[in-house]
């Protein structure tokens, strides 16, 4: 089973993560992870924190010699900014007096947090329930992929939406392997129609000027995936739960949908299903992809779609009317440093999810202790459904 832990503050020393479950003889990088790192790190929008860091990983177990040794991986990434919080957040007791957050922020953690947990100050609410630790999640995604490129698996993201401004109909090819992924990356809001994102930039801009946020939502294009993966056996074996659920976990996610999604609701069965055929030469196919990949939880060979919506950050510059908890009476809202809108990034962070699950369920079904042993579990069973030649 391929199971991970975070641990680590927005403002403290490190985030790091332990994934097990990995196979021996996986090829691994630091520069890979870190090219996805760094990927989670652009978009416009973005707020000053994305100047200070840069985000690198450094493995302290599991690799040798460029390759997994089949035991856990330990990832470290770096807070470049911790030296500037040192008192505020220093594991032992310090001297110094150090002002307490008490001015609880809508839209945030904070009044749950601090309910639940029994403090008298935001701080360790805010430091663990911050976005920052999504870091270590695109982390364990990239490791996912390494394993997931092996066998032609691919997993990538674009923004639908900002605000009111949504993207228009795309001529792409029918694979979205053939997409010019390349060329979203370099786009400032990870965008395919460049009329629409000129319009997302003014978008922002204004929200920016007036002192708000702006959400949107983002698309998971995943590809290359078996027939098969998850199961109908169990509730919770269900691929299309697992991946609802890990994209609901991304901070600021509202809502997901898989294929048409709403979109089905108010169609007949007749026009919402997608019609089976069959080729002795190119095999299983589909005349459409409305189910966006999945059916009765399970990969069934098509692309897997995946939608979600991203609401406006929380913090804002000009803030919203709340409570101070020493006082419980009205105060305006804590303003921590913050980004105007980050759904390009949080495309990056769904593709992660994305990834992570589609990681888990491949070798919970070939799993094996090396890599030559999960490709020939995998081959054996794609030859029981492959073309006839």
């Amino acid at each position: 089973m391929l199971r991970f832990l975070t641990a680590g503050e927005s403002h403290g020393k490190a985030l790091t993560t332990i994934i097990e479950g990995l196979p021996a003889g996986l090829p691994l990088s630091a520069e890979l992870i870190n090219r996805h790192l760094s990927r989670r790190m652009r978009g416009y929008g973005r707020g000053g924190r994305m100047l200070i860091e840069t985000d690198t990983a450094e493995f302290l177990s599991g690799v040798r010699h460029g390759f997994t040794m089949g035991s856990p991986v330990t990832l470290l990434v770096r807070n470049a900014d911790n030296p500037n919080w040192t008192v505020i957040m220093d594991e032992k007791p310090v001297e110094e007096s150090v002002k307490k957050i008490t001015r609880l922020r809508p839209g945030h953690a904070d009044m749950a947090g601090v309910i639940k947990y029994g403090f008298d100050d935001v701080r360790p609410v805010l430091e663990r329930s911050s976005a920052r630790e999504t870091v270590t999640r695109t982390a364990v995604a990239a490791v996912c992929r390494a394993l997931l490129d092996q066998f032609g698996i691919g997993v990538r993201s674009h923004v639908v939406r900002i605000g009111p401004v949504g993207i228009g109909e795309l001529d792409l090819p029918a694979d979205p392997a053939q997409w010019p992924w390349d060329e979203v990356d370099e786009s400032p809001l990870r965008c395919f129609d460049k009329a629409a994102e000129a319009e997302m930039v003014k978008t922002i801009d204004g929200a920016k000027e007036r002192g708000d946020s702006v959400g949107g939502a983002f698309e998971v294009i995943a590809w290359g995936m078996p027939i098969g993966l998850g199961s109908f056996m169990h509730f919770d074996r269900r691929l299309d739960g697992q991946i609802a659920g890990a994209i609901m976990s991304i901070p600021a996610i509202k809502g997901v949908e898989i294929g048409e999604g709403f979109g089905v609701a108010s169609l007949f069965g007749s026009q919402a299903q997608d019609e089976i055929r069959y080729n002795r030469e190119s095999g299983w196919s589909r005349v459409s992809n409305r189910a966006g990949g999945t059916e009765g939880g399970m990969t069934n060979g098509q692309p897997l779609v995946v939608r979600a919506a991203v609401k406006p950050i929380s913090t804002l510059t000009r803030p919203l009317t709340s409570v101070d908890i020493a006082t419980k009476e009205e105060a305006v809202a804590h303003v921590e440093r913050a980004d105007s809108c980050q759904v390009p990034a949080a495309g990056v962070v769904g593709e992660a999810m994305v990834a992570i699950v589609l990681a888990q369920n491949f070798l919970d079904k070939f799993g094996g202790d090396h890599l030559d042993h999960v490709r020939s579990s995998y081959e054996s069973y794609v030859r029981t459904y492959a073309t006839e030649k």
